[in-house]
């Protein structure tokens, strides 16, 4: 009975948290139906609901931003905005540094959240996976010496919550690991591991 109970389990568990984080997400991207007029939305011409509509509204939405924004008209008025709101002293801080936060993750140049690595955390002898966001910057160069790079550590089972640090690179190993299969590893608190890459034969001189 108890194993039967346990593989119910193993089945419904994940398939239930999986449409519950997709409810969570549709319900979310469907308010974007309170962009249109009342006498646009589909409850007053169909009579009811339409659940995930408002996803596509979204998703369009985003998809019109984009390609409005690189034309140069767009970049244009993009800029203008960007300058409006760099005048307004508390919306000033919070846009720029979201954006310069957003710019840096969804860059296609950046190395930000882009390799998996081993670090010794939180002491030597303890390992531990990470991320590499980029290397130091500002005044925190002037005051080490070597190669360093910055790493996110972040914490089990909800890797948003985490750790900044700042360690030699020497220090870091580079997994041959991709981030999703990092990020699962993690929130598994370490039950579903990634597969094993085949072993690196170095050439011989």
């Amino acid at each position: 009975m108890r194993r039967y109970l346990i593989t119910g389990l193993l089945i419904w568990v994940p398939l239930g948290i999986t449409l519950w984080v997709l409810h969570a997400l549709v319900t979310t991207m469907d308010q974007s139906l309170l962009l249109l007029p009342a006498a646009w939305r589909p409850r007053a011409w169909l009579g009811f609901d339409v659940p995930g509509l408002g996803a596509l509204l979204t998703v369009l939405i985003v998809l019109v931003t984009g390609v409005f924004a690189a034309n140069i008209l767009g970049q244009r008025l993009v800029r203008v905005w960007e300058s409006i709101l760099g005048r307004i002293p508390v919306v000033k801080s919070i846009y720029n540094s979201v954006k310069q936060v957003s710019d840096t993750l969804f860059s296609s140049k950046g190395e930000a959240f882009r390799k998996a690595l081993l670090v010794e955390w939180p002491r030597e002898g303890m390992w531990t996976i990470a991320f590499l966001t980029g290397t130091p910057g500002g005044d925190v160069v002037n005051h080490l010496e070597g190669d360093y790079v910055s790493v996110y550590v972040p914490t089990t089972p909800n890797p948003t919550g985490g750790y900044f640090v700042i360690l030699q690179r020497k220090d870091v190993v580079e997994l041959d690991m991709s981030v999703d299969e990092a990020l699962k590893y993690i929130i598994s608190m370490g039950v579903v591991p990634p597969p094993v890459p085949p072993r690196r034969v170095s050439a011989k001189p």
